[in-house]
């Protein structure tokens, strides 16, 4: 790999660090660059998922500050997030790729449905459902099941899954957006690190540490970028954002697998 090839992909790196602690989606940008340096598609992805990591640490140490007062939710949803992530991941090993491909779209159009209903969603269920700020236990229910869907594709593949759980989250919580985005950047998070442990632990081999360190310090730095400037965002504005960037993805998953 050249010096410009390096480049290349820490810059793709810094590009899907940002985009995912705004969205999601990230592994749009350094997938398709990874594989035309020529980087075989399993390994371009295993090498990525390891790589974004990084990205997903910074990004949620940023959005820290909106997560206050969060912590049962997030005890909550975390290990649906863990348990996706392992079933994810050993669906990579044993499964052909085209077992996800009619899915995927599928998931992702859900997921922009459900951001742009957000608001209408949360009206609904504070003046129906809430009681003094509880979550309704089939809501929770509910979201559990999807972080954990949303876990499972993660950790297969991953591109989107911030906009499926951004989906998920606005539709059945009622906390602002800002912090249901750190909370999807903490879910993400989890997800990457837990697959990227099954990687390292079952299938080591199919790793390049090279790849991953380049995306991985390019990540680091866009998590930050992404963190300092998307918490800037007016809610509708963020909105916007992750519908664009999640009709980006269905655009190219439809036209352009």
């Amino acid at each position: 790999m050249s010096w410009v090839e390096m480049g290349a992909v820490v810059l793709a790196g810094v590009w899907a660090g940002g985009i995912n602690t705004l969205v999601g989606s990230g592994t749009l940008v350094t997938f398709p660059v990874l594989l035309a340096l020529g980087t075989p598609a399993v390994t371009a992805n295993v090498s990525n998922s390891v790589g974004l990591v990084a990205g997903g640490v910074s990004g949620s140490i940023g959005y820290l500050p909106e997560l206050k007062g969060m912590g049962k939710r997030v005890a909550q949803l975390v290990p649906m997030s863990v348990l996706g992530a392992v079933l994810g991941a050993v669906l990579l090993l044993w499964l052909p790729p085209e077992a996800f491909e009619a899915i995927v779209p599928v998931l992702i159009g859900i997921g922009i449905v459900l951001v742009i209903a957000g608001p209408r969603l949360q009206a609904w269920s504070k003046r129906h459902h809430h009681d003094g700020g509880r979550m309704p236990r089939g809501h929770l229910v509910a979201l559990m099941a999807g972080v954990l869907v949303a876990g499972i594709y993660g950790g297969y593949f991953g591109a989107a899954q911030g906009v499926i759980l951004i989906g998920l989250l606005s539709a059945l919580s009622t906390e602002p957006l800002q912090t249901l985005n750190g909370l999807k950047n903490v879910l993400g998070m989890i997800v990457n690190a837990v697959g990227s442990l099954v990687f390292i632990v079952t299938a080591p081999e199919l790793i390049d540490w090279r790849i991953a360190a380049l995306v991985g310090v390019g990540a680091l730095l866009g998590g930050v970028l992404g963190a300092r400037y998307g918490r800037r965002l007016p809610p509708n504005a963020l909105r916007a954002v992750i519908v664009v960037v999640g009709v980006a993805g269905l655009v190219k998953f439809v036209f352009f697998p």
